[in-house]
């Protein structure tokens, strides 16, 4: 039988001097005043720590085994991140390209969709609609794929659609041929001030998803 123990009786450490807890034990006896404590220190909280969590969710994959690819998934995303780089590309699409495939091992069947979730907030629509139908477009280049959900013809759905061309060129360029050994990596210290930077900026409301 499992045995189960209570957790540390501690509080954890608030971020900052100056901040405070919020009292009540549940959410259902929260009132005004502490949502808006909360949501006063939520701003610094994320402002300062969200680039911090999803570099280290990133980092913390970087020894990981593959299942087949001759590089991993953290390889992957530095060598497209560096390609982007290296083609002149602005700080938003490195960083972009850098987290496109964040949720390729978390959320495998569903990681263009939870990138876009997480960086769509920070980023144009243009970069929002890439990661959200960015694996869609990879099946083009996946020939004889056996499986049903890689229809190659998938991305022929989008033609027209005024972000098509840009994902088209990403996935082909960015995406789809980053997984070789050699190419070159730089290393995560050169793309972590752009992630802070990107996460720093305000928050936006998202519009609805398309379909």
């Amino acid at each position: 039988m499992t045995r189960i123990f209570r957790g540390d009786p501690a509080r954890s450490p608030l971020l900052r001097d100056g901040m405070r807890y919020v009292e009540p034990p549940e959410l259902d006896a929260f009132g005004t005043p502490e949502w808006l404590r909360l949501r006063e220190q939520r701003r610094v909280f994320d402002a300062e720590q969200q680039a911090a969590h999803v570099l280290r969710v990133l980092e913390a994959s970087a020894a990981d085994p593959s299942f087949g690819y001759q590089v991993n998934n953290f390889r992957h995303c530095v060598q497209a991140a560096t390609a982007a780089l290296q083609d002149g590309r602005d700080e938003e699409y490195v960083v972009v390209a850098l987290l496109h495939d964040i949720g390729f091992t978390l959320c495998p069947t569903n990681h263009g969709p939870f990138a876009a979730a997480l960086l769509g907030p920070y980023v144009s629509d243009a970069s929002r609609w890439l990661l959200e139908h960015h694996q869609h477009f990879l099946a083009h280049h996946c020939h004889d794929h056996p499986d049903e959900a890689f229809d190659e013809h998938a991305r022929e759905r989008w033609r027209g659609h005024p972000h098509f061309a840009a994902t088209a060129d990403f996935v082909a360029r960015f995406d789809q041929g980053t997984i070789l050994p050699g190419l070159p990596e730089a290393p995560l210290a050169v793309f972590a001030p752009m992630v802070q930077r990107l996460f720093a900026r305000p928050p936006r409301r998202l519009p609805p998803r398309e379909a």
